[in-house]
């Protein structure tokens, strides 16, 4: 049984250095959050709105100025040595924000402010990159996840800590100076437990100029257009995510006439909802990487905030400010529960939107730019940030209402949701794909490690039912490029999904010369991009159940473009609704639905070696049909399929070399 990492020796410093570093962070900030909203009237000219948004600026624009050279010292150094020094840095910073409590001063905690934020500049660039120092790759998406996870309930505790203590009367500046120094003293103890790592760049010159490798951050994040894409999104989430956390202390007072335990309530329902979909995300993605969550994860993000929109100015809400809506009154409302599951949901889809893109950013980038990258992404979310920051100062200063501030970050989410969708289609339909199966059937895959994880490979497989494709799809981690009849294409409810799916069309040489042509043309290129591609050499859909003849366009496709075979057999879909065991398909619905289905996956056969008779031959084994005397035969001399209907028979998996020399 694998160890869970939050238990790992590896992993659980580094979880809880950056949990505690999260918490003092949001501890220090809300207190000071809550200080300006409810007991500071203005300040410097500047309103109670303003001043939140200016605080949320303040704390990101360190992100913005030094996150290069941040970068810079993350790959020179050890990052296990420079995370000690960090949160040496940080007991100082705690030091000037508990005198500023303690005497009152603004300047003396806006200070502190800025110096927190210089903290998780230097911090994020480590925190990221290291993972793929301490953990195995494949362990990446379920670090991310915890990552995130503990960051935003850090973010949850230290928000209700930093609201609760603060608001203590006589006490809450004492109290609130002591836990931030006792928890940023805790941070140091266990920063020291993180492994020692060597340097990944040792050589690389550091510029005391922040300006010089800020620009180099922006120029490296730039060479490869997948990763700057990721950088892009992760950024928009973080606009996004600032900006609601900026409205909400003024939706709260402003709007709702609330008080401070309701702002609380709504802060914490808001970092459960990331913490819960960044735990869903890697369930959902069987810890792998799956990037079909992110336009998914979008998709909702923009429902549920529309939603917020549309709940407008809710009945039943106190009628003078002198009067508080209490948490009580909340919970006892229709409308409330509606808003509180609203910002719930919001987050849990930003929760499956923004690991996916972490994740993607740590497997596409090299060790020795990692650093470098995450720090040039923490520029592009500073820069994002601090635009979140300085519209709604502007929006505020116009009178724009809180719901349409709502409706405006909906419709801009949107718009992010259909690009991401435009840009990787692929992947969404991919996920949709493997949901369906796993409502439609009960699939077991044996085999899975044969699929290639990067790199073209043709598969191919036996054909029994209309829907062979979506059970192999979603079986499948990787996006896969299948070669179907071109009608598929020309049918109005499923023309515009197979052509997002890159769906290659192909025709009988008899009936259209030049689409067979194109055909190959592109199955090639696909192979040349480094795709999966999948074709059922049979030709077409079995009639009888039996494995008919391999047809001998996989020799061409081979021939044409040298990369390995992986046969997959598929076995229980023999008599479903969707195959023709019964004459026509889909004419008896419900047939054989959430029946045991198995796609069996053998080893991977070198190019040189690949001829349609031995393929033939181990899609067959794979099927569990033997081809000793007396096995069981059609009348045409094919074999029979005395598998199809025992999905579950234990399955042998050939060796692709001796069965290409038999």
């Amino acid at each position: 049984m694998r160890k869970n990492l939050l238990w790992d020796r590896r992993f659980w410093p580094l979880f809880w250095t950056q949990f505690l570093g999260a918490f003092n962070d949001n501890a220090f900030k809300n207190a000071m959050i809550v200080l300006i909203t409810f007991q500071t009237s203005t300040w410097g000219g500047l309103s109670t709105k303003q001043m939140v948004a200016l605080c949320g600026g303040i704390f990101i624009f360190p992100f913005f100025l030094f996150s290069g050279s941040a970068g810079q010292l993350a790959d020179k150094v050890s990052k296990s040595r420079l995370v000690v020094a960090i949160k040496i840095f940080e007991i100082a910073v705690m030091v000037v924000g508990a005198v500023g409590f303690l005497q009152g001063s603004l300047a003396l905690l806006l200070s502190a402010l800025f110096l927190m934020g210089l903290h998780s500049t230097f911090f994020g660039p480590v925190k990221y990159s290291i993972l793929p120092q301490l953990l195995h790759e494949k362990e990446l998406l379920s670090a991310n996840a915890y990552v995130e996870m503990g960051t935003f309930l850090a973010i949850l505790l230290g928000t209700i800590l930093g609201s609760v203590l603060i608001t203590i009367s006589g006490l809450g500046p004492w109290l609130m100076g002591g836990a931030m120094l006792l928890v940023s003293a805790m941070g140091f103890l266990t920063s020291r437990q993180i492994e020692p790592l060597s340097p990944i760049s040792g050589n690389l010159n550091l510029q005391p100029n922040p300006i010089a490798p800020t620009m180099q951050m922006l120029r490296l994040i730039g060479k490869e257009r997948s990763v700057l894409l990721s950088i892009l999104g992760i950024s928009w989430f973080w606009f996004f995510g600032a900006a609601v956390l900026a409205i909400l202390p003024v939706y709260c007072r402003d709007f709702l006439h609330g008080d401070e335990c309701l702002l609380t309530l709504f802060l914490t329902l808001f970092s459960v909802g990331i913490g819960v979909g960044s735990l869903l995300c890697g369930r959902l993605s069987a810890n792998k990487l799956e990037l079909g969550l992110v336009p998914l994860g979008s998709l909702g993000i923009s429902l549920f905030a529309l939603d917020l929109f549309f709940l407008g100015y809710p009945a039943g809400l106190p009628s003078t400010p002198q009067e508080m809506l209490t948490v009580r009154a909340l919970l006892a409302s229709f409308w409330g529960w509606r808003l509180m599951a609203d910002l719930l949901l919001v987050a849990v889809f930003g929760g499956l939107f923004i690991v996916p893109l972490y994740t993607f950013i740590q497997h596409k980038s090299s060790a020795e730019e990692r650093s470098r990258i995450i720090a040039g992404n923490n520029i592009v979310n500073a820069l994002f940030m601090v635009l979140a920051s300085v519209l709604l100062m502007v929006l505020f200063a116009l009178g724009t209402s809180i719901p349409r501030l709502f409706l405006l970050l909906s419709l801009g989410n949107l718009v992010v949701a259909i690009y991401i969708y435009t840009v990787v289609p692929e992947f969404l339909l991919r996920l949709v794909c493997a949901i369906l199966v796993r409502i439609l059937y009960r699939l077991r895959v044996v085999g899975r490690e044969h699929l290639p994880s990067s790199g073209p490979a043709v598969l191919v497989c036996n054909h029994v039912s209309f829907i062979d494709w979506l059970v192999i799809s979603g079986a499948s981690p990787r996006p896969i490029r299948f070669v179907m009849h071109h009608s598929f294409l020309q049918l109005p409810l499923t023309k515009r999904f197979f052509r997002d799916a890159g769906v290659i069309p192909i025709a009988g040489s008899l009936e259209d010369s030049k689409i067979l042509a194109t055909a190959f043309t592109r199955i090639a290129e696909a192979l040349a991009n480094g795709d999966l591609v999948c074709i059922f050499p049979e030709g077409r859909l079995t009639t009888d159940g039996s494995l008919r003849d391999f047809r001998p366009g996989i020799e061409k496709i081979v021939a044409r473009s040298p990369v390995s075979v992986v046969p997959m057999a598929l076995r229980g879909m023999w008599g479903s609704f969707f195959s023709k065991k019964h004459g026509k398909p889909m004419r008896r619905p419900f047939r054989r639905i959430w029946s045991r289905i198995t796609l069996v996956i053998g080893p991977a056969v070198p190019p040189e070696t690949v001829s349609a008779a031995s393929l033939h031959k181990m899609v067959g084994r794979l099927l569990g049909r033997s081809e000793e005397p007396g096995a069981s035969c059609d009348r045409t001399g094919r074999l029979a399929h005395p598998i199809a209907e025992h999905p579950e028979q234990p399955v042998q998996l050939p060796d692709p070399l001796l069965e290409s020399g038999s």
